[in-house]
């Protein structure tokens, strides 16, 4: 069975609490799993974290996790009577000093206090992901005049944006500070941080993580107008990005979307970060039991782009059949990937390392795809030789070999990257090589004959010492050098 090389990143929710439903969703294929703290309390999130490590542990394999904080949404506060009907035309004010639950039909409350400071005669306000329509006509005060240019039905706590961006709530809030603890004191792998505007919110979030001492990954959240104009930065500080398409369809339109996330795929991939694509990919499927062609040919595009990760929310978090939603992604990703295995590697063969493991990483994959390997085994301390190797494109598998589980958890958001646990301190030297293609061959990945590419450093268990590349044919005499 052909190894799906873009991993699956499953949300977690009231649909997947049952440990039997999580269990099928690890089987169904979901690598990475998502809890979204912008939902329910630190005890709903507890249990999600125990079970999935646990169903993990008891079919003998990592999962990774995602800590997704929730970030300054700004949304409307709540109607008094219950949802309102807006119609083209109509005045209706939002109004920061209102009470939150004294919305009528001529009014509402908003959670964002500095709202109207950062609006102006003229912008554009979008509600609900851009289903109801306003225009700003003035601002007196704390209320902000409007006129209704798209209506329809509004409800409570509706999401707001401003088209083109540019609402200055900072990226992490207090509730996100306090998530963010909880979620380093339960064992995340990565934490997201959502509305990212610059590398400095990078900067405060690691921050955050070292002040309570974790190690966790940190992921920016593209979903603003104004990470764009930052997304180099943002990109070399984060370890990898997620491409959040609601709000940032939201703020720049449709039509620059598809582009935008083709760009933030190819820089990522450039800078050595992971990149996931994010939102609505397979949304029929809260529902239905299959996905429409156009969410089929959504993931496929992504996974032609080079995307490490795809992600699926309410699919699995809410809906009605969650693992046959990871099945049908999974079929799709496997589907694409054999059109994307035909292209050339995409070698550089004029870059320039600073470091030796990159440099060995490089040589490898290139070596790799031109004897026809099949296999990778990467020993490694904490993944970086992996993601290194996974920048190229290749159908190649990469194995991280690793001691540590929090690395063996690190490199499933990888594309092509498979953990397996392995503790070099206790196998002698002499003996590594014959190990890792013992471990190999057992598990079906090479045969006798077969070319392996091993990877690893002269000095164990030391971090970024990779400094060695050996090729050897499995069979009698695996030490055989090409």
């Amino acid at each position: 069975m052909a190894l799906r090389r873009t991993k699956i990143v499953g949300t977690l929710g009231p649909a997947t609490d049952d440990p039997n439903v999580m269990r099928s969703l690890i089987r169904a294929g979901m690598d990475v799993a998502r809890i979204n703290y912008s939902h329910q309390t630190h005890e709903h999130h507890e249990r999600r974290f125990r079970l999935i490590r646990e169903q993990a542990t008891a079919l003998g394999t990592e999962v990774g996790i995602i800590a997704d904080l929730q970030g300054p949404k700004i949304r409307i506060e709540r109607f008094r009577d219950g949802p309102i009907f807006l119609e083209e035309g109509d005045a209706f004010t939002i109004d920061t000093a209102l009470g939150p639950d004294d919305g009528d039909e001529q009014r509402v409350g908003v959670t964002y206090r500095n709202l109207s400071k950062d609006v102006k005669f003229g912008d554009k306000l979008l509600i609900d992901d851009g289903r109801i329509i306003l225009k700003v006509e003035c601002v007196r005060g704390t209320a902000i005049e409007c006129t209704v240019l798209l209506g329809g039905q509004l409800s409570d706590n509706k999401g707001i944006n401003r088209e083109g961006g540019g609402l200055s709530a900072v990226s992490l809030t207090d509730k996100d500070r306090e998530d963010l603890r909880h979620a380093v004191y339960m064992g995340a792998d990565y934490i997201a941080i959502s509305f990212v505007e610059s590398p400095e919110d990078i900067a405060e979030a690691r921050d955050l993580i070292k002040l309570a001492n974790g190690n966790c990954g940190v992921i920016a959240k593209i979903e603003r107008a104004e990470a764009l104009e930052h997304a180099e930065g943002i990109i070399e500080a984060a370890d990898g990005i997620m491409v959040a398409r609601g709000d940032l369809g939201v703020e720049i339109g449709d039509a620059y979307l598809v582009p935008v996330q083709k760009r933030l795929v190819r820089m990522a991939r450039q800078m050595k970060r992971f990149v996931i694509v994010a939102t609505q990919m397979m949304e029929s499927m809260i529902d239905k039991p299959l996905p429409t062609r156009a969410e089929v040919f959504d993931v496929a595009n992504a996974v032609l782009d080079g995307t490490d990760a795809v992600m699926l929310s309410a699919e699995t978090s809410v809906g009605k059949r969650p693992m046959q939603a990871v099945q049908a992604m999974a079929r799709i990703c496997l589907g694409s990937e054999r059109q994307w295995e035909e292209q050339d590697s995409q070698v550089r063969l004029d870059i320039h390392f600073d470091r030796v493991d990159d440099c060995i990483a490089m040589s490898a994959m290139y070596a790799a795809n031109r004897i026809e390997a099949k296999a990778i085994a990467a020993l490694t301390e904490t993944g970086n030789t992996c993601i290194t190797m996974s920048r190229m494109n290749s159908a190649i598998p990469i194995f991280a070999f690793t001691r540590h589980v929090h690395s063996q958890r690190k490199v499933t958001i990888y594309r092509g990257v498979y953990p397996i646990n392995f503790d070099v301190m206790h196998t002698e030297s002499a003996e590594v090589n014959r190990e890792l293609v013992n471990i190999l061959s057992y598990r079906k990945v090479v045969e006798q004959g077969d070319l392996i590419i091993i990877t690893k450093g002269d000095s164990r268990g030391t971090t970024g010492g990779t400094n060695s590349m050996k090729i050897v044919r499995t069979g009698d005499y695996i030490e055989q050098l090409f």
